[in-house]
């Protein structure tokens, strides 16, 4: 089995309404799907989701990655020898290239195999609920959301904030009193100080918020260690990881309860399967997130979601926000619940 060739696709995809977090409005996203066949048959898909703020890509570097890189890197090669590949690859090209690249590997060999991606990497677990996501918005207009989604079957909500906390825990009090079932998380996206965060804790651990996603800087992760000792909510590092480094750096310190890996952030699953060991060995729990990704990008993370029993918590939500989603058939999503689609590899 070797490659034999490399083609990719740009979608410039726009989002239903943009969305606000601590730190951007987000109204519109730049994907690159990769496509790599073999000398017997096969082909193999990989997202890329370039993101400045969290990734340090464009999508001209992403682009330059793929015609000055990747491509003279994999003409000819085993793709079962994507460990090499990839560590091969990670010297020139940054996290979302290289998570594109590792998909398309591990998408070939499990179809190779003829199995499921999760099922070729462990098949702890066939279904996985995700939380879907509130931005920034004004206390009627996240009503307005969190009817529309609980309405769709949704029963996890994460609400954003990080702007001003007296305003979050006002939105959250609200969502709760409409919705005592639901389970409830929030993300600050580093936009608390330890004050206003120990002010939101305080109000939010009554209402049932069970995750608290990076509230305080990525530059201030004794803050977070702080909080991490003290807080009765579980606190979560996002930002803050993005290397296996990280992830030891973070666990050995206790400075977060629970880690959020992102295959766009930390450069595929190959890597993801390393910070994972690591955060299972510090009792740390772990969720799969996303990036604004296209349905490639998040059947990469369901199938590496699904393939370990400490990957407990999963936010898989970013194709929801696109008006179209060219890969919306690799998996399927009931009530908040995602399920594959139960073809070989990512299902393409």
């Amino acid at each position: 089995m070797r490659i034999t060739g490399i083609d990719y696709d740009r979608y410039d995809l726009e989002l239903i309404e943009p969305y606000t977090i601590a730190y951007e409005t987000i109204g519109a996203a730049v994907n690159f799907v990769l496509k790599v066949t073999t000398d017997d048959g096969f082909t193999g898909f990989g997202c890329a989701a370039p993101d400045m703020a969290v990734t340090d890509e464009s999508a001209a570097d992403v682009e330059r990655s793929i015609l000055d890189h990747i491509m003279p890197a994999l003409i000819g090669q085993n793709p079962f020898h994507y460990a090499r590949l990839l560590e091969e690859l990670r010297t020139t090209i940054k996290s979302s290239a290289l998570s594109m690249v590792d998909s398309a590997l591990y998408d070939l060999v499990a179809k190779k195999a003829g199995v499921p991606l999760y099922e070729f990497l462990g098949g702890y677990r066939t279904q996985i609920a995700t939380s879907v996501t509130i931005g920034i918005l004004g206390l009627d207009d996240t009503m307005v959301r969190a009817q529309q989604y609980v309405d769709q079957g949704f029963n996890i909500l994460k609400i954003k904030g990080g702007l001003d906390y007296q305003e979050d825990i006002a939105r959250i009090r609200a969502v709760r009193k409409r919705y005592p079932e639901v389970t409830l998380r929030f993300d600050g996206n580093q936009g608390y100080t330890l004050e206003q965060a120990l002010h939101f804790i305080s109000a939010a651990q009554p209402l049932g918020v069970d995750i608290l996603e990076q509230p305080t800087s990525i530059n201030e992760e004794a803050v977070m260690g702080t909080l991490t000792r003290d807080s009765p909510i579980a606190v979560m590092a996002d930002e803050s990881l993005k290397t296996l480094s990280d992830a030891f750096r973070l666990t050995q310190h206790e400075l977060t309860d629970m880690i959020n890996i992102k295959l766009q952030k930390v450069g595929g699953i190959w890597p993801s399967l390393h910070i994972n060991s690591v955060a299972k060995s510090a009792a740390n729990d772990v969720m799969v997130g996303c990036l604004d990704e296209c349905g490639l990008g998040i059947a990469a993370g369901l199938h590496f979601a699904l393939s370990r029993p400490n990957i407990a918590y999963a936010d898989l939500d970013g194709h929801l926000d696109f008006k179209v989603d060219p890969f919306s058939h690799l998996f399927r999503l009931e009530k908040g619940i995602l399920y594959p689609n139960g073809r070989p590899g990512l299902g393409t």
